[in-house]
């Protein structure tokens, strides 16, 4: 009698039950990964924002809410696509910078502008769970997550 080489139903089922084993196991952290690599261009773009506020304030002797449009803004609108939405609490385009996440406008509350100084905001849903995740920054440059999404 002549045997046929291969693998059996078996043992072929058993490898893809260990496969699916493992891929549920990795997504989760995964998807974790690449929400925090989202929240590292939050980072950046405030210091960049925040730069922008110190340059204004040692033209001008204050700090502006405006980032575009007034005679009193900042001029400021970073370059590329953006995640997070930027800026202060106001009307888009001239407070705030809408990015492709679309966090509201309304999320940057904890945001504003005082002539001692200034905290700025970052906002978005970045992992998609319905929760904001809220960064600001001050005019100390100091960064804060007051919101964090990616908290279990």
């Amino acid at each position: 009698m002549r045997r046929i080489a291969g693998f059996m139903l078996i043992e072929v089922l058993i490898v893809l039950a260990i496969i699916a084993f493992l891929s549920a196991i990795s997504i989760p952290s995964f998807m974790k990964f690449l929400a925090k690599s989202k929240r590292s261009e939050a980072y950046m773009t405030l210091r960049g924002l925040y730069l922008a506020e110190k340059s204004y304030q040692l033209e001008h002797g204050t700090y502006t809410a405006a980032l575009m449009g007034k005679s009193n803004a900042l001029g400021w609108k970073p370059s590329g696509s953006l995640l997070y939405t930027y800026g202060f609490p106001g009307s888009a385009g001239t407070n705030f910078v809408m990015g492709e996440l679309k966090a509201p406008g309304s999320a940057l509350k904890k945001a504003g502008v005082t002539s001692a100084g200034f905290v700025a905001a970052a906002a978005a849903d970045i992992d998609g769970d319905g929760v904001i995740d809220l960064l600001t920054i001050d005019q100390d440059g100091k960064i804060t997550i007051v919101v964090d999404d990616l908290a279990e």
